[in-house]
This record gives structure tokens, C-alpha cells and sequence, in this order.
């Protein structure tokens, strides 16, 4: 049975996935697997180590776009 999945958004930050057998697939088709159940993935688009947080959000500043007004879908 599947545990519990938890994406978290962090404010000026990357996603946050939590959870056991998270697995990642980018664009391309290629599979990453969480690990030890922790993930965190870029948001701002400017990681080196992408589809991975490298902190660059920081470096850079990055600030999200509002929330959208029917943010519960």
C-alpha cells in the first residue's frame, strides 16, 4: 500500500515532494528516484542541477507569481 505524498510549495523557494517511492520523470522521460523519500525541486528555472534545487533561487532572487485566485485546484 502507497503512503502519503506531500508537495510542498515554499515561499521563494523550490517544491518540496515528501513521501516514500516518489519517483521523478522529466521531459524526456528519464526517471529519478527520491531516495530516502525527500525531494526538492526547482521552481525558479535557473538550478544547474535541474530537475533538482541547487539553491540557485537564492543567487538570483527569485520571487513567485501570485497565487491564483481559485488556488484550491
Amino acid at each position: 500500500m502507497a503512503g502519503t505524498i506531500t508537495i510542498k510549495v515554499r515561499r521563494n523557494g523550490p517544491y518540496r515532494v515528501d513521501g516514500e517511492g516518489v519517483t521523478i520523470i522529466d521531459w524526456q522521460g528519464q526517471k529519478y528516484a527520491a531516495g530516502d523519500g525527500n525531494v526538492v525541486l526547482c521552481r525558479c528555472g535557473a538550478s544547474a542541477n535541474k530537475p533538482f534545487c541547487d539553491g540557485a533561487h537564492s543567487r538570483i532572487g527569485f520571487a513567485p507569481d501570485p497565487p491564483t485566485e481559485d488556488s484550491s485546484t
